[in-house]
C-alpha cells in the first residue's frame, strides 16, 4: 500500500469521524432545545442513522490505518502514540454509552410522537447524560488530532 493514499485516507477518516460527530451532536442539542416531539424524533432518527453509516466504519478505520502509518513510518509505539490511542480507547469509552443513550432517546421520542404525547422524564434525563458524556469524548479527540499534527506529547 502506498503510505500517501493510506495517510490521505486516515485524514479523511478522522475528519468524517470528528466532523460527523461534532454536526449530529449539534443537530440533536438543536433538536432538543425545540422541545418539539417531532422535531426531535425526526433528528434523533437521522442522528442514529449518521452514526452507523459515518462514524461507526471510521471508529473501525481509524486504529487500523493509523497502526498502519506509524509501523510504515517507523514510529515506536510510545510517546505521542500510545498517548494517542490512550485517548482514543478514553473517547471510545463515552461513545459507546452515548450511541447507546441515542438509540434509546430515539425510540422514546418516536413513541412519542406515536402515541402524541410529551417526550417522558426519562429523555430528557438521557439528553442530560448524553450531552456530558460527549464532552470528555470531544475533547479527547481534540487531543488526538493535536497528537497527531505536532507528533510530541
Amino acid at each position: 500500500m502506498d503510505y500517501a493514499l493510506i495517510k490521505t485516507l486516515h485524514i479523511v477518516s478522522a475528519t468524517i469521524f470528528f466532523g460527523t460527530g461534532l454536526g449530529t451532536a449539534f443537530s440533536l442539542w438543536s433538536a432538543n432545545r425545540t422541545h418539539n416531539t417531532q422535531v426531535i424524533a425526526s433528528v434523533a432518527k437521522q442522528v442514529v442513522l449518521a452514526d452507523w453509516i459515518f462514524t461507526t466504519p471510521t471508529v473501525i478505520f481509524q486504529p487500523i490505518s493509523g497502526a498502519w502509518l506509524a509501523q510504515a513510518a517507523g514510529y515506536s509505539w510510545s510517546g505521542w502514540i500510545a498517548l494517542s490511542l490512550a485517548l482514543y480507547v478514553i473517547a471510545g469509552a463515552y461513545w459507546l454509552p452515548v450511541v447507546w443513550l441515542q438509540l434509546r432517546m430515539r425510540n422514546l421520542a418516536q413513541a412519542s410522537v406515536l402515541t402524541d404525547q410529551a417526550l417522558p422524564q426519562r429523555y430528557w434525563r438521557y439528553a442530560r447524560i448524553w450531552f456530558w458524556l460527549g464532552v470528555p469524548a470531544f475533547s479527547a479527540i481534540v487531543a488526538v488530532f493535536f497528537l497527531m499534527v505536532f507528533k510530541r506529547v
